[in-house]
């Protein structure tokens, strides 16, 4: 999976009848065990998300002005999330 900062990431349920859960990609952080995500959950939370094969999609960010990816940059930028250091 090639995400990015900004990007949409959607994880589809194995539940019938349970929507899928959508956030924002924070961070991308790269480690020996593989890359995983800090998203930003459309409820609101945070996480480190570790994606398994088939179990996640990512829609790409607009570029255009004022997308999703200038607003979490910004975001990043400012201090209102703290950046997760990948372990090693």
């Amino acid at each position: 999976m090639d995400a990015k900062v900004g990007d949409r990431i959607i994880v589809e349920t194995e539940r019938v009848g349970m929507p899928a859960r959508e956030g924002v990609i924070l961070e991308v952080i790269a480690s020996p065990a593989g890359t995983h995500y800090r998203v930003r959950w459309d409820d609101g939370h945070e996480s480190t998300f570790w994606p398994a094969a088939g179990s996640a999609r990512v829609v790409p960010a607009e570029t255009a002005g004022g997308s999703e990816a200038e607003a979490v940059s910004a975001s990043v930028s400012e201090g209102s999330a703290s950046p997760v250091a990948p372990a090693g």
